[in-house]
């Protein structure tokens, strides 16, 4: 299982900049499409406190709710993964 846990959307401007960091750094990420699955909608809103997404959840209890690319950066160089 993958240390990061992404909820996110194929329309959401914010999830593609997201993932495109992701995957640029070459982090692998279990993808939760929300628009998919109104369970996996409820799950993220129940991480985040709230219903904006990305919600990108780390393995140590970290949640990132739209976070800018400085900060998903940041999140992932304190956690080893880049």
């Amino acid at each position: 299982m993958s240390e990061v846990k992404f909820y996110g959307a194929d329309w959401c401007i914010d999830c593609r900049r997201s993932k495109a960091l992701l995957n640029a750094e070459g982090v692998e990420f279990d993808m939760k499409d929300v628009a998919e699955s109104a369970e996996l909608a409820d799950e993220a809103e129940a991480i985040a406190g709230r219903k904006n997404i990305p919600v990108i959840q780390f393995a140590d209890g970290l949640v990132l709710v739209e976070p800018s690319d400085a900060d998903l950066r940041v999140a992932l160089t304190e956690r080893g993964l880049i």
